[in-house]
């Protein structure tokens, strides 16, 4: 089943609807508001690496993102992994269902057929965490090309980006920030579990998230397995799921950017995705619901849908048995796989250190949904 793109009138309902709160939206997202040019800029602690510094440009402005044909280079990779798992590399996995940690190889020194290898443990594994890499150090468009052999690079529509680099989303709070405490004054918790920019037609796949500055402690980021939470249902909960679908939409991100001072690239869209899809490398059935974006389950009532959303959300939050906590250290990169992964901030740090990453964010296929297939 494939996405469906939301028609103006469906735009005007996700609007009311979204009016009447029905989503679990947290604006996490620092700006220009808060950015302080003089200290991120000037002086000895000033951020270490200024050519990733964000500007909101209110001048760029794109069109609607169109259709493109997405390759997915895990499907012919060699499952040996003789590139990335060799006799010079430690691996570590982190959990038994999601993320392994790999040192002794260098993601900037990959060949093609590496980066197929590297699409496909992505695909597997979840969450790949490298240490002790130069990602950060490369001229950002060497940067860049990495990321564009897996696909379209997404320009976010409301992020900072370095100058003259908006495929570049960056991840910035600077010294002295404190504004993540305000998110405390009205929520429990920091968590706010995505994927990101589903609201898309075709959401990112692989994405590569890279530490710039880092506080002492804390900033670390949770990471969720989809493919098993999918897999922890029964298998009549499983069935009533396949068939259904789900509206993602960006409109609120849009509306809290401009609330911030912030931009906003492209025009906010809504699009209806299915609520399990299939990955196109393992054949793995996943869960594509998440609190950030989805709004509402096609079809069903208002009550109906937040009934069976707010269990999903709740299954995906409580399941500690297949997440993953990554501590940054420094020069680390994490790679994972968007659609099968689930991922949140963890705004924990009060002391006002820099916590500073940048995302290069290839964008896949559209989400499909195979048939139900049974009991596993």
């Amino acid at each position: 089943m494939a996405p469906i793109a939301i028609s103006p009138h469906e735009q005007q309902n996700v609007e009311v609807l979204i009016k009447r709160n029905i989503s679990q939206y947290k604006e996490q997202s620092a700006g220009p508001l808060t950015y302080n040019k003089q200290s991120e800029e000037e002086g000895s602690d000033k951020a270490k690496y200024q050519n990733y510094l964000p500007t909101w440009e209110q001048t760029q402005k794109y069109p609607p993102l169109e259709p493109f044909d997405h390759v997915e280079h895990g499907v012919n990779a060699d499952a040996t992994f003789p590139e990335l798992l060799h006799a010079g590399v430690v691996r570590d996995d982190i959990t038994p269902t999601i993320g392994t940690s790999l040192s002794g190889v260098q993601l900037s020194k990959l060949s093609d057929a590496g980066k197929d290898q590297l699409a496909l443990l992505t695909a597997q594994r979840k969450v790949l965490v490298f240490r002790d890499q130069d990602f950060a150090d490369l001229p950002i468009p060497e940067a860049l090309e990495i990321g564009r052999y897996f696909g379209r690079l997404h320009i976010h529509p409301t992020s900072g980006c370095p100058s003259g680099h908006p495929e570049v989303h960056v991840v910035h709070r600077g010294i002295d920030d404190k504004s993540g405490a305000t998110l405390l004054e009205t929520r429990t918790s920091t968590v706010a579990w995505h994927s990101d920019v589903t609201y898309e037609q075709q959401p990112p796949g692989m994405s590569f998230l890279y530490i710039l500055d880092r506080p002492t402690t804390g900033g670390d980021t949770l990471f969720c397995n989809m493919v098993e939470a999918y897999n922890r249902l029964s298998p009549a909960f499983r069935e009533r799921l396949h068939g259904l679908q789900a509206v993602h939409s960006g409109i609120e991100q849009a509306d809290g950017s401009k609330t911030r001072g912030s931009i906003t690239r492209r025009d906010p869209v809504a699009t209806a995705h299915p609520i399990v899809r299939t990955h196109p490398a393992t054949g793995e059935k996943a869960l594509f619901v998440n609190p950030q974006f989805t709004r509402y389950i096609v079809g069903y009532k208002k009550e109906e849908s937040d009934a069976l959303l707010k269990f999903l959300y709740d299954h995906i939050a409580y399941g500690a048995d297949f997440q993953v906590r990554v501590r940054w250290s420094e020069k680390a990169v994490v790679v994972w796989d968007n659609r099968v992964v689930a991922h949140s901030a963890i705004l924990d740090w009060v002391n006002g250190q820099r916590r500073h990453l940048a995302r290069i964010t290839p964008q896949a296929e559209a989400p499909r949904e195979t048939p139900y297939e049974g009991a596993n």
